[in-house]
């Protein structure tokens, strides 16, 4: 099930499961995990997109295997609050994968969440080529952790 309110998402998931953030872009999906005390989001790995089908699998995989009991999507809404054509491709996306798998479904703004992943791996000093390899999936992490941060705020 989709959720548009995060408080809502919350209360629909299974007690003690960890979450899943997905960072969606054209060619990558950027994925991040957390511990099933949802406390804190972990960059777990870079699935480089193929079709919606193939990559619904790999996803799938993914949540099965480590127990996930919900999905954050970061909406990458414009500066203004806007929803743009990225947007609806998300929102697209999320309607097509709930179809496929059970788990809630929430969304998280996004805005900034690559800019600050990036900020982070310049002061590790993290090399050119490095950073290209692992930016969508510290983005998730970057998404999945204000989701995290916002559930404890809400007590759930």
């Amino acid at each position: 099930m989709i959720h548009e309110d995060i408080a809502a998402f919350a209360a629909d998931l299974p007690p003690g499961s960890a979450l899943a953030g997905l960072d969606l872009g054209t060619k990558t999906i950027g994925v991040a995990v957390s511990d099933r005390m949802r406390s804190v989001a972990t960059p777990l790995e870079t699935v480089r997109r193929r079709k919606f089908t193939l990559d619904a699998e790999v996803l799938r995989a993914i949540l099965v295997g480590r127990d996930i009991g919900g999905v954050v999507l970061g909406l990458p809404r414009n500066m203004d609050g806007s929803e743009g054509p990225r947007c609806q491709s998300t929102r697209a996306f999320a309607r097509n994968f709930a179809a496929l798998w059970d788990g809630p479904i929430t969304f998280w703004d996004e805005r900034l969440s690559t800019v600050a992943a990036e900020k982070a791996l310049l002061e590790a000093d993290t090399t050119r080529k490095r950073r290209a390899e692992v930016i969508d999936h510290v983005a998730a992490s970057y998404i999945l952790q204000g989701a995290l941060d916002r559930i404890r705020n809400l007590g759930a």
